[in-house]
């Protein structure tokens, strides 16, 4: 009796493809970017172990691909503006494969630094131009389709770059040159998508003391998030090399963390709906310490025992900055919203380039597992401040709140893709 209700004829079926194909071209672009992304990512923290790289060098590839990547949200726009979509995304992409292919070929320390401040630049470029891409060619319609599609690729693809690591040889070129094929293979889908080249970006701006006027915690909890954030996504692989596990569970324990958290979000943001945010904020910031310090004390060797309580850690630590993103916009005008999530993604950010020098200072100092020392000073000082802050305002009513969205805490996301988010007001797509 059900049956009408989900069937489809043909044509209509044809219609809807017909409908995404532009969009899921763009989305496989996306991919093989992402998965350079994460493969680049990874290779190059082990590969400077393997040469003996000291762990403050590691840590300031980190922050060199963070100030990058925050330096092109600003300065991309012009360079889009100036050369048209399809020309500034082709000389980004290719950009990317030509320094991948230098980090192959020069190894030196101070030349990977500088080449991954370059790295991150042209990321940045790079996406902005794929999320206005996307951003032009939804509806309102379906845009909260191609949000979750692109949160999906987003997430399956760096996990997927990650794990070639696995099955290859770190102190060999042949990852470098996967990582530039990758790259290049990311220009075809968008050098022949039939889309329409999408309007000119928008300028970047960063207003922090609206910021802060509009929600205190967010604005905190972003820079703090960034900073644990950062000092795990650059030397957890580092960490991993060092007490001795194999380089495939290298990957599954980096892949596991982000998987983790992205798991977490749906039931962290229910729970979150249901009271007032900063309980939920203070509670998982908490955890993410406890666990984080857990680590620190039992100080695992069993590859099987780190992948389970560092899956744990991200299971907590990866649903923060969405927590924070929706702590915020529940206190903001819906015309507020881009400007809003795109300046507290700028400020996780700048996070993200402390962080790796604190994490490489202490595991330096000390033990490998004193990363997680720094990832526990952060969440432990948004823990305090968050329930400081609790006794200071009065939370939003349940009925006046957005509800929970799930966004992606990784170093590849824009500003722009802010403006493809479901949430935003349809009068500031352009």
């Amino acid at each position: 009796m059900f049956g009408p209700r989900f069937s489809f004829h043909p044509d209509q079926r044809m219609f809807m493809l017909a409908d995404y194909r532009p969009i899921l071209s763009l989305l496989r672009g996306t991919a093989f970017l992402l998965a350079a992304s994460g493969l680049h990512g990874l290779l190059l923290p082990l590969r400077g172990q393997e040469e003996g790289f000291s762990t403050a060098v590691l840590g300031l590839l980190g922050t060199a691909w963070a100030g990058g990547f925050v330096a092109g949200c600003f300065f991309a726009p012009r360079l889009v503006r100036r050369a048209g979509h399809v020309r500034a995304f082709g000389a980004f992409a290719a950009s990317g494969a030509i320094i991948a292919l230098m980090t192959g070929l020069v190894i030196d320390e101070f030349a990977w630094i500088i080449l991954r401040a370059f790295t991150g630049f042209t990321m940045a470029g790079a996406f902005m131009v794929i999320e206005s891409w996307l951003n032009e060619t939804s509806t309102n319609e379906n845009r909260g389709t191609v949000f979750g599609l692109y949160m999906m690729v987003t997430f399956a693809s760096i996990m997927a770059g990650q794990m070639i690591v696995a099955v290859g040889d770190v102190r060999s070129a042949s990852l470098f040159m996967v990582t530039g094929i990758f790259f290049c293979l990311s220009l075809i889908p968008t050098a022949v998508s039939t889309a329409a080249s999408p309007k000119p970006l928008q300028d970047v701006s960063l207003d922090l003391k609206g910021l802060y006027a509009n929600s205190p915690v967010a604005s905190v909890a972003c820079v703090l998030i960034g900073v644990a954030n950062g000092a795990w996504g650059t030397l957890g692989a580092v960490y991993g090399a060092r007490i001795g596990i194999s380089t495939a569970e290298i990957a599954l324990m980096m892949s596991l963390v982000v998987v983790a958290g992205a798991a977490m979000q749906l039931p962290v943001g229910r729970a979150s709906d249901r009271t007032d945010r900063r309980f939920v904020l203070a509670a998982a910031s908490l955890g993410s310490a406890v666990f984080g310090l857990l680590v620190f004390v039992a100080t695992p060797r069993s590859g099987v025992l780190v992948i389970a309580m560092t899956a744990c850690y991200g299971a907590l630590a990866y649903t923060l900055y969405s927590l924070a993103v929706a702590h915020a916009n529940d206190h903001a005008k819906p015309e507020e919203f881009v400007k809003v999530s795109g300046g507290l993604l700028l400020l996780y950010g700048f996070g993200t380039m402390i962080g790796p020098v604190i994490g490489a200072l202490l595991m330096g100092a000390m033990r490998p597992e004193s990363i997680f020392l720094a990832t526990a000073l952060a969440h432990s000082a948004l823990a305090g401040y968050t329930v400081l802050r609790i006794g200071r305002r009065a939370p939003v009513p349940l009925e006046e709140r957005e509800a929970f969205k799930t966004l992606p805490s990784e170093r590849g996301v824009t500003p722009e893709a802010v403006r493809l988010d479901p949430r935003t007001p349809a009068e500031e797509d352009s």
